[in-house]
């Protein structure tokens, strides 16, 4: 160990570093902005470190790299928070396996940002831990911990420093570079019922969060930086206590002297929020300041332990005008309140603009008439018992083009290590057998910065990212950007089928119309991708089978980032007229078929093991035609 004058940001780095962090990506944005710099700067060998094209995707690569095993950070500022919040939200749900960090800089005041947001109040809403340091040292050694907690809940966990945090300076006890930890990743392991994001998964991992979050508030209270300081000394009764947090319970501090018998929480850990501790704070006290900066989300949290645990105890803050609703708390602004607080002196109106904005009492709104629930029921007894349902899970259409693609990709890259990041559409359900060719789904566009994350940590293997075409034009783009910018190797796959199939067809900047019935230019996949960089750009139509498995293996051994786009038009918009049907002399039952291609068409006979194709939904396409071994199988029309 040895000591460093360090900034806020600098001793971040350097905590995440002696933590074994294996990469790190971010976006430029003060107050956030030297933290990247300061790892680029320091890191060690096998530390992969990059500026991505923004927020969303750099925690997309994290999470990727999170996904195979490996300590992952990512920094921004807070408005870059909400760049983020699309892969976050759906991270908090389906988590990570090694230890995610995500480091959010909040600028009170604000100094340098279009907003003041507190992040703390965004932990909340995503159901994710978040600790909040006070000091440089503090920060240094709460990146530790985030990432040993991040692993040990399967979740990302937030990290919040404000401004004067990170801008602050400190000498920081820090660990020798040979002292660091030594973060060995597993590597990605498939297991498609974790990594793809579904309904039925988001379910069940929305009533795990509720209880592991609540477990997590009780563990909280004893977390060693959650704190309850008595000024006059343990053995004093006080009647009076302070509840603050970061940067301010610096101010708090420096306006307290052992002459004022007060009780002082500081909550370094706000989300979920300590109830036990913050209880055994409250305990014979009959008024609390919260001091705190942008949002009132300590004081909140106090009203509601009083109203669960019946505790009369005040509580002063933000809500009634003891402490100023907006901007940046400063030792000078904390002073004032605390001498109005304990009535040291007097002071001068501490808002400037009165008190915050109080809710107006008004009368219940009047019932809303329903009818009686049991005239809605029937008052037959003994009625039968319902048909059991058949159980349908969702797949890809009879004929979709996508099945195909999958197909095609699935057969030229049969007998390698590979791994198939999809995404939102249609096309998610590729992962469902025989397919099963989708390893993970988080969020629109997240698979092509997935699979740059994965590769980081694994660099041997064969990375593909499936995207649609509304999709790319979506948020497709910025990744592939990225990808190329910072020299990934891996293969986008472009599923084009001409329209937003999902939602109901609506049109894209990719389908020559507009919602308004006006007939534009197309915007042109292929072009975009070769304005960006990219020079192997390939497309092929998926239902010509063994074009499509060729050109598949040939682009997949080009190095960096390349591209293929599979167009065939959605089966709904463009269904050809012909059927195919099967010569059940020639088939043999061997439902190859049925096992490679899972097309809803294809029906085998229980008795004979042959196959028969249901006239109602087949489409035609031909492609289980291109794959019948005994050629049994004819007459459809490929578009």
């Amino acid at each position: 160990m040895h000591r460093e004058f360090l900034m806020g940001n600098e001793a971040m780095a350097l905590g995440a570093l002696a933590a074994g962090v294996n990469v790190v990506a971010g976006y430029p944005g003060t107050p956030s902005t030297e933290v990247l710099e300061t790892v680029a700067r320091r890191r060690g060998e096998g530390v992969y470190v990059e500026w991505s094209v923004n927020e969303k995707a750099a925690l997309e690569v994290a999470a990727g790299a999170a996904y195979a095993g490996a300590r992952a950070l990512v920094t921004m500022k807070q408005v870059g928070l909400n760049v983020a919040s699309d892969p976050l939200m759906s991270l908090s749900y389906i988590g990570v396996k090694g230890g995610l960090v995500v480091l959010v800089a909040d600028d009170p005041g604000p100094i340098s940002s279009q907003t003041e947001q507190d992040t703390r109040t965004f932990a909340a809403y995503a159901k994710l831990p978040i600790l909040d340091p006070s000091s440089p040292s503090e920060a240094y050694q709460m990146m530790g911990e985030a990432f040993d907690l991040s692993e040990e809940l399967g979740c990302p966990v937030i990290v919040r420093p404000t401004t004067r945090v990170d801008h602050g300076y400190e000498d920081v006890e820090v660990a020798d570079a040979c002292e660091w930890v030594r973060h060995d990743p597993e590597g990605f392991v498939r297991d498609p019922s974790r990594w793809v994001i579904f309904p039925a998964l988001s379910v069940r991992a929305h009533a795990a969060i509720e209880a592991r979050d609540a477990a997590l508030a009780e563990r909280l209270s004893s977390y060693a930086r959650n704190t309850i300081h008595q000024t006059a000394g343990p053995g004093a009764h006080p009647r009076l206590g302070i509840a603050t947090h970061g940067i301010s319970a610096t101010y708090v501090a420096e306006n307290l002297s052992e002459k004022d018998d007060v009780r002082v929480l500081r909550v370094a850990a706000p989300y979920p929020f300590p109830e036990p501790l913050a209880a055994d704070f409250l305990d014979g006290l009959d008024e609390v300041l919260c001091v705190e900066e942008l949002d009132p989300v300590i004081e909140r949290a106090l009203v509601a332990t009083c109203g669960r645990r019946g505790l009369s105890v005040k509580i002063r803050g933000k809500l009634t005008g003891d402490i100023q609703p907006s901007g940046e708390n400063t030792v000078e602004s904390v002073g004032c309140a605390i001498d109005s607080f304990l009535g040291r002196k007097d002071v001068r109106e501490l808002v400037p603009g009165g008190p915050s904005p109080r809710a107006v009492p008004h009368e219940p709104d009047e019932p809303v008439a329903r009818p009686c629930e049991q005239d809605c029921l029937s008052t037959e007894k003994d009625l039968p018992a319902p048909p059991t349902l058949p159980i349908r899970p969702p797949v890809l259409c009879a004929g979709c083009p996508h099945r195909a693609s999958f197909y095609a990709v699935k057969r030229a890259m049969r007998g390698r290590k590979t791994l198939f990041c999809g995404d939102i559409g249609c096309y998610t359900l590729g992962n469902a057998k025989p397919l099963d060719m989708v390893d993970t789904c988080l969020c629109m566009g997240a698979g092509i910065n997935i699979a740059q994350g994965v590769t980081h940590v694994e660099p041997d293997t064969a990375a593909f990212a499936f995207v649609g075409d509304s999709t790319f034009f979506a948020s497709g783009i910025t990744g592939v950007v990225n990808a190329f910018y910072n020299q990934a190797n891996m293969t986008l796959v472009v599923l084009d089928n001409s329209t937003t199939a999902m939602t109901g067809h609506q049109p894209h900047p990719g389908t020559g119309r507009t919602m308004m019935g006006q007939v534009v230019e197309k915007v042109s996949i292929e072009r975009v991708l070769r304005a960006i960089g990219l020079t192997v750009v390939e497309t092929v139509d998926p239902l010509d089978h063994e074009r499509a498995v060729e050109t598949v293996r040939r682009v997949a051994d080009e190095p960096g980032v390349k591209a293929i786009i599979f167009r065939s038009p959605c089966v709904v918009l463009a269904r050809p007229k012909a059927r195919s049907t099967v010569d059940a002399e020639k088939c043999v039952g061997c439902q190859r078929c049925v096992r490679e291609l899972g097309c809803p068409a294809l029906v085998p006979d229980a008795a004979t093991g042959k196959v028969r194709i249901d006239p109602a939904q087949c489409t035609g396409c031909t492609l289980c035609e291109q794959i019948c071994p005994t050629h049994a199988i004819s007459g459809g029309e490929r578009l």
